[in-house]
């Protein structure tokens, strides 16, 4: 999930989104997370980033936690940092490969 500001980039260089585009995004965002899990690969397949497509083709127990321990808690990069951190280590040793290690 990405910091919002009201103009220019987020701290990866992507393009900020306004304040009510967020609400909405924010909303659909969470419902593709905890929705069954041939939606989420469904969306994956959509999916631009690896970080987003990585964490669509999870367990819905693992994007549950997400939803709950990031999302639900103001989505900050910190907050994501140490939600990875907690996770298994299959979950994470996938995150190397599939988002830090892609050629993307």
């Amino acid at each position: 999930m990405q910091r919002v500001s009201r103009g220019g980039n987020d701290s990866r260089g992507y393009p900020a989104v306004p304040m009510a585009e967020f609400t909405v995004r924010h909303r659909l965002e969470r419902g593709v997370l905890l929705a069954p899990a041939a939606i989420a690969k469904a969306a994956a397949r959509q999916a631009r980033r690896p970080e987003e497509q990585w964490m669509l083709k999870q367990p819905k127990n693992v994007r549950a936690s997400y939803v709950r321990e990031v999302m639900d808690k103001g989505a900050d990069e910190r907050l994501a940092q140490i939600w990875i951190l907690r996770q298994s280590n299959a979950v994470r040793d996938s995150y190397i490969k599939e988002v830090l290690q892609s050629d993307r």
